[in-house]
């Protein structure tokens, strides 16, 4: 075949395989994206859990309904702690990343991994049986030729 003709672009197996990635690239940004806390430099506005040593006075737990609305520290994660300072003895909440919660998007993590293989495992299997299926018309010309 001369240069220049022929097929152009990808094959059809590379332009569902880019569409895919795609897909999974936009489908991990929109999991990913948790809105970054907003601090001053100012000290008198920072959290004291930011500038001094803090006890944990209750342990990571769901934000209520009521708390998703008034409290700021609810907006990232769902989940707060209340924590005490221990040198100015101020009980603020701080945000809070759940054990459950890292588990369920360890195993939705895992789940897109194991769909990504499977579809990669699919688009060789397809591509070994074309490739078969041309060794094979190739012989079978040789074959008749003789």
């Amino acid at each position: 075949m001369p240069a220049g003709t022929g097929r152009r672009g990808l094959p059809q197996g590379l332009h569902l395989c880019w569409l895919f990635c795609a897909f999974t690239l936009k489908l991990c940004q929109a999991e990913a994206s948790v809105p970054e806390e907003k601090q001053s430099v100012s000290t008198s506005t920072l959290p004291c859990w930011l500038i001094e040593e803090f006890v944990i006075a209750e342990e990571c737990t769901p934000c209520s309904s009521f708390q998703a609305k008034t409290t700021s520290e609810c907006g990232s994660t769902g989940y707060v702690e209340k924590i005490t300072c221990s040198s100015s003895k101020r009980s603020e909440f701080k945000s809070c990343r759940s054990a459950l919660m890292e588990q369920h998007l360890f195993w939705k993590f895992e789940g897109a991994v194991v769909g990504v293989a499977l579809v990669f495992a699919c688009l060789v299997i397809i591509r070994q049986r074309q490739l078969d299926r041309k060794a094979l018309e190739k012989v079978r010309k040789q074959i008749e030729s003789i």
